[in-house]
């Protein structure tokens, strides 16, 4: 019984999500009621093992330091000096707001990296009178192509990085970021026959943009140095975090609650917290109450054992059967509770006779990240952009974006299985 009614919650709720015709965060966040009424779990439950409060104040710190920054002009500024640099033309604009999400999500992680420049593009677009969407969708799927190239890029990665020992930072780059490279120069193509004739036939002002002195937005005050100085230290301490032994939630803390500090006497805090995206903040929240239902009735670990049974242990079927339900999966719901439902089952192989694990982690790590692109609340990122979009009066619609993202993640996966088979199951088939 348990079951079927946490099912019905979600499946109900996920309707409502993708018609968008109630705000997705009361939805969520009454899916999760629901769930507590009927006692499908307690309130503890919810708080202390579902919620993932890292993720919740990573987003939070990573709003609160952009916040400060953006009234300093800096993204502004930014943002012009980037439209010039292409003379405002359209095609261009899209594959540099490609080019420079993708190499942000691999060096940094891709939440940080979306919640910095998503607020440029929507700038850029608005200053040029483009349509918002396309750009939208070009830093969603680069945000998860190039997250999936490190081990810091992407949450699913993280998770799997912490749980095997000898995957380094260096073995995600080797094995990882050749895929992630093909997969965004076939991305590119793509969109370039998707939007090139409705955006060649857009009729752009760049005099008017070529003719902007872009320091004039730039506030130049103690703020702005403030700002800058705190914003790289804490981009620093993200790239060195698997040095300094210290997580990325904390990092991110430390350097909102510093410059919230430092800044006091110019911006009030009050006015910061106002610019806090709380929606997107609490849509998480009830994302997560809304999975971890499945979570608590055993439907996630009971998909996730049927995977050894499908297979009955072989090898190649394992590794391809993992990818592909991942990465369909992952497009349903935020891939970081299937990611932590499928590690333990992960490790369970070896009872099998599975000793050569990589492989496997590896279709694991693809799916969940490259599935993400499927729907708006497959990864963590779609989710922050289409906040931030919503924001900005720019509401990306949930089907339109799934017309693109499923088809896209579908195509992601046939080229991840054609990697996997040939770079590790062929030569191990080879040796057996």
């Amino acid at each position: 019984m348990d079951i079927i009614l946490a099912t019905t919650i979600f499946l109900v709720s996920y309707f409502f999500i993708m018609t968008d015709r109630i705000n997705r965060a009361v939805v969520a966040l009454s899916g999760g009621t629901l769930l507590l009424l009927t006692g499908i779990y307690t309130v503890d439950d919810v708080f202390l093992n579902y919620i993932d409060w890292n993720t919740i104040a990573l987003l939070f710190s990573m709003m609160v330091l952009i916040s400060i920054t953006e009234k300093t002009g800096l993204f502004s500024f930014i943002a012009i000096r980037f439209a010039q640099k292409v003379r405002g033309s359209p095609l261009p604009l899209l594959f540099g707001a490609g080019v420079l999400t993708a190499i942000g999500s691999a060096l940094l992680d891709n939440v940080t990296t979306v919640l910095i420049f998503v607020p440029i593009m929507l700038k850029i677009t608005k200053m040029l009178q483009l349509p918002s969407f396309p750009f939208l969708l070009v830093i969603i799927f680069s945000s998860n192509i190039g997250g999936t190239a490190t081990l810091i890029g992407d949450p699913p990665n993280i998770m799997i990085g912490q749980a095997v020992e000898h995957l380094t930072f260096s073995s995600f780059l080797i094995h990882l970021a050749p895929l992630a490279l093909i997969m965004f120069m076939v991305m590119l193509i793509v969109i370039y026959f998707l939007f090139r004739k409705s955006l060649r036939n857009l009729e752009i002002n760049s005099d008017e943009l070529m003719a902007m002195n872009a320091k004039e937005h730039l506030i130049k005050s103690p703020m702005l140095y403030k700002s800058i100085t705190v914003l790289l230290m804490t981009i620093t301490g993200f790239m060195m975090h698997a040095f300094l032994h210290i997580e990325l939630t904390v990092i991110a803390l430390s350097g909102a609650i510093l410059l919230l500090l430092l800044t006091e006497r110019e911006l009030s805090t009050e006015l910061i917290f106002e610019k806090v995206e709380w929606v997107t903040l609490f849509f998480f929240i009830g994302l997560f109450v809304l999975v971890g239902g499945l979570e608590e009735v055993g439907v996630i670990d009971e998909m996730a054992r049927a995977i050894v049974l499908t297979t009955d242990g072989d090898y190649t079927s394992t590794a391809i059967l993992i990818l592909w339900v991942s990465g369909l999966f992952s497009g349903v719901v935020d891939n970081i509770p299937f990611v932590a439902a499928m590690i333990p089952v992960v490790h369970e192989f070896e009872s099998y006779g599975m000793m050569y694990l990589d492989p496997i982690w590896w279709s694991l790590a693809l799916g969940a990240c490259l599935g993400g692109n499927a729907t708006l609340v497959g990864a963590s990122a779609n989710v922050v952009v289409a906040g931030l979009a919503e924001g900005a009066k720019q509401k990306i619609p949930f089907i339109r974006f799934m017309l693109y993202g499923v088809p896209f993640v579908l195509l992601s996966l046939v080229i991840a299985s054609i990697y996997i088979y040939l770079r590790y199951l062929l030569p191990y088939m080879g040796q057996t």
